[in-house]
């Protein structure tokens, strides 16, 4: 069966990368799965949950806020500013960034850090956004 080579890269560091089934990911335009054979894609990220079925361990779940989504050749890069695995999150922390941003009324920076305190969380709970 064909495979994709995902590579999740964060700007300071790589995330994960591997061979993956599958991949799930937020664009400015709205959720994309992407499949081998997938055509060419080259997509705005926004904060949101990235889900990659990974073919060795099964899925690996990550939040990421903004950055490119490219697809070419059964190749994903998901190159985003920042990146982090489910297992990286520190839930109650998340939790009372999401509390600080709702509370602060309607500045535009809280409202997307808002957006990313919520990510966050539902990659930590490795749901889909």
């Amino acid at each position: 069966m064909a495979e994709l080579t995902v590579s999740l890269v964060a700007a300071d560091r790589e995330v994960w990368s591997g061979q993956a089934r599958s991949v799930v990911a937020k664009t400015a335009e709205g959720d994309i799965g992407i499949l081998p054979g997938h055509e060419p894609v080259l997509a705005l990220l926004v904060p949101g949950v990235v889900r990659i079925d990974a073919t060795e361990q099964g899925p690996v779940v990550a939040a990421v806020h903004g950055g490119f989504f490219s697809v070419d050749s059964d190749a994903v890069a998901i190159l985003a500013e920042t990146a982090e695995l489910a297992g990286e999150i520190d839930v109650a922390r998340a939790q009372a960034a999401l509390e600080r941003a709702r509370g602060a009324g309607d500045d535009p920076h809280q409202a997307e850090a808002a957006r990313r305190a919520e990510s966050r969380i539902r990659a930590a709970e490795g749901t889909r956004a």
